[in-house]
């Protein structure tokens, strides 16, 4: 008896270009503000490219509502003959976690605090920079994939999020479906995972994972983007006055 293929929808999934989340004096900034840096709009144009070369059209496009996910998608679409002049939606759900007030983070705390959340099988109480728990980050960010999913009007989305966000969408597809997050799942920034989903709950396949159209066999720093961002802030706090 042949079987007949699974009908499945692609998703091609990004984490936004690279940004600065500290300012060249060392003073951090708000996370809800930073755009694109240099390198982050190249990363862009460059994912933008791959997808012109194989000629994807995507059906829905959609982002955090963030500047630098919006940026993204922008330079995206900018070299994609067929997206031109297609509008992003917003789904808010899907910023990334958030972090509380680092500065009332004690000192012997502050690795856990910046690293923890993105280490391993991560506990829904561990939170982030004092912030948000992995858990309730999953309690706003899973709902959204129920809804794209029971929407049956596209067949390629790309979405356009965060490493976070990025992390918790792919620890749900890789266990076709279960509640879980692998901190590990590191997310380059400007990176592109593949992702096709059927019609039953648990009808997920992962194609690609963090796939950098600049850096094909990620020939650069190995270093994460929370360590990177743990060493500044401490020199940060180091400084006089």
């Amino acid at each position: 008896m042949e079987l007949a293929p699974a009908a499945r929808r692609r998703i091609y999934l990004m984490r936004h270009g690279a940004v600065d989340y500290f300012d060249e004096r060392g003073r951090k900034s708000l996370p809800e503000q930073v755009v694109l840096n240099e390198t982050g709009r190249m990363q862009a144009t460059a994912a933008g490219r791959a997808f012109a070369a194989e000629g994807i059209r995507f059906d829905r496009v959609i982002v955090s509502g963030l500047p630098r996910t919006v940026e993204t998608a922008q330079r995206v679409l900018a070299e994609t003959p067929a997206m031109q002049g297609s509008t992003p939606e917003t789904w808010s759900d899907w910023q990334e976690i958030r972090g509380g007030q680092i500065s009332e983070i004690p000192e012997d705390s502050l690795r856990d605090a910046f690293l923890g959340a993105f280490e391993g099988v991560v506990a829904e109480q561990q939170r982030f920079l004092g912030g948000e728990s992995v858990g309730e980050f999953l309690d706003r960010v899973l709902p959204g994939l129920q809804r794209l999913r029971a929407d049956p009007d596209w067949d390629t989305a790309l979405l356009v999020l965060h490493g976070g966000t990025n992390r918790a969408i792919l620890s749900h597809a890789i266990t076709c479906g279960q509640r879980v997050f692998f901190g590990s799942l590191l997310q380059t920034a400007g990176c592109i995972n593949v992702l096709d989903v059927g019609q039953a709950p648990g009808d997920w396949v992962v194609r690609m994972l963090n796939y950098s159209a600049p850096t094909p066999v990620h020939s650069g720093p190995r270093h994460t983007t929370m360590e990177v961002m743990l060493n500044q802030y401490l020199r940060l706090r180091a400084l006089p006055g």
